[in-house]
């Protein structure tokens, strides 16, 4: 039964905004008592946050499909819709977010650390928010945009100080065992470790943490055996440390070649050049283990090398290798550049930046930019309001003296968005669209109609107007 997993493909789908509500506000007395339709609530966000609790991506190995809450819909009487609630998904901590391309989008590290995967939409608004002097009561209101559907990938890279690599038996889970509290599994075959285990040691006033990295034989660096899997866990450690065993029985090794085997292997892998190494002679217990590491070892101090000489099971040399790590991983840290914080730059627009562009293809004129595909999402094109609406907003943007200048003739196709997901439209210069058969564009005139009580008043004073007029001309006999 598979417990661990270090990468994962993730199918990530933010909510979507709720739409906006076209409603009047109807009482007795007062039959066109103003629009009154609420905005729609936010689409939930899908965010990724590191948890110092989780170690593994096993969750989204069996359920990779994770999307957020959808907002919910305005209302009548001014009653805006709830937000989505935000779906917080856990990752350990190294974690790195990629896209399907293998572009990294975040590297999550320190715990609390997050990313947004996948922004939810906006809320559409309603016509309360849409009227204003001009526009007294619309009769539409804006849609909710969908949210960010997003396929990322997920890579695990071990956050440790110090890395264990060496050869399958080799006795990095024993050494670490010693070393510190981790209890990984050890038994006497070649892979018995599956997992990277992380120990944390403590020399003296230093305090840093080991990895043990499952075993890596020859082509690792290709796919063979676990290495490729698992060399990702050692980019993020600042010290390499080489356990080499001394008691091998198999008779075409020796810690030299396997030292060899395994540095060509790191260096095909590529970006560990820079890392401080030590060299462990494991199993010195063994007699045969012992007579060994003292003839190699000449050969390894004269490589630049530190070697040290040690036994897991007797613990044997084990306080002077943790208080070099120590010092290594000490000195590494001193000689990381500090943690500036963030500067906030702050780059306005420039004055001329229209924020769209108008581009001519074969058929058609497509226009790019935030605001006029944003606008097109929202638009109700079954709202003859709504679409002059949409007219106007590009209209006071500056669309369409884009497309005079681009070259665009009434009749030609307008395109808005993206190729894959665009609205067309045969382009009129200043069409007249549907709404306004109700007068100007994007107007109601409803209320611009006498109210039937105010016109009784009317009636009745222009009676008695005429009554009185009557009775100023009457001439007695």
């Amino acid at each position: 039964m598979t417990t661990f997993v270090d990468r994962v493909e993730l199918h990530v789908a933010a909510g979507n905004g709720g739409h906006g509500c076209a409603s009047v506000h109807r009482e007795k007395f007062k039959p066109l008592g103003g629009p009154d339709g609420g905005n729609g609530g936010r689409g939930g966000d899908v965010i990724l946050t590191v948890d110092q609790s989780v170690t593994t991506l096993l969750d989204y190995h069996h359920s990779p499909h994770r999307k957020a809450t959808n907002g919910k819909p305005g209302e009548g009487g001014n009653r805006s819709g709830k937000d989505g609630q935000d779906l917080v998904l856990p990752v350990p901590d190294g974690t790195v977010v990629l896209d399907k391309a293998g572009n990294v989008l975040a590297d999550l590290v320190g715990h609390g650390t997050s990313y947004v995967a996948a922004q939810g939409g906006r809320g559409g608004l309603g016509n309360a928010a849409l009227a204003s002097a001009r526009r007294k009561a619309p009769g539409f209101a804006l849609l909710g945009e969908p949210g960010d559907v997003q396929d990322i990938v997920l890579e695990l890279k071990t956050v440790a100080d110090v890395a264990l690599v060496g050869y399958p038996s080799a006795g990095k889970s024993s050494l670490i065992s010693v070393l510190s509290a981790a209890k990984p599994k050890i038994a006497d075959y070649p892979f018995t470790t599956l997992v990277p285990n992380l120990g944390v040691v403590t020399a003296g006033s230093t305090v840093y943490t080991i990895a043990d990295v499952p075993g890596l034989i020859p082509g690792a660096s290709q796919g063979k055996g676990l290495g490729l899997e698992f060399l990702r866990h050692v980019e993020r450690c600042s010290v390499l440390v080489h356990v080499l065993d001394t008691a091998t029985l198999e008779s075409d090794r020796d810690p030299l070649s396997d030292l060899g085997i395994i540095e060509e292997e790191l260096r095909q892998y590529g970006g560990l050049d820079n890392r401080p190494r030590l060299v462990v002679l494991n199993k010195i217990d063994v007699p045969d283990g012992k007579d060994l590491a003292e003839m190699v070892r000449p050969d390894l101090e004269a490589r630049g090398y530190r070697v040290f000489e040690v036994s897991a099971v007797a613990h044997l040399g084990l306080r002077e290798l943790s208080f070099a790590l120590a010092e290594l991983v000490a000195k590494a840290r001193a000689e990381k550049p500090k943690e500036e914080a963030t500067r906030i730059v702050i780059r306005p627009k420039a004055v001329d930046d229209t924020g769209f562009t108008v581009t001519r293809e074969d058929d058609v004129f497509r226009v790019r930019g935030e605001k006029p595909e944003r606008w097109v999402r929202q638009t109700d094109f079954n709202n003859d309001e709504a679409v002059g609406y949409l007219a106007d907003r590009l209209n006071r943007l500056g669309v369409e003296e884009a497309l005079m200048k681009a070259g665009a003739r009434g009749g030609d196709g307008v395109a808005i968005g993206p190729e894959e997901n665009a609205v067309v439209f045969d382009w009129e210069p200043s069409v007249t669209a549907g709404a306004e058969m109700l007068g100007r564009r994007g107007e109601d005139h409803r209320f611009e109609e006498p109210r039937p009580a105010a016109q009784r008043r009317r009636d009745r004073q222009a009676e008695r107007d005429d009554a009185q007029q009557e009775f100023d001309d009457f001439e007695p006999f």
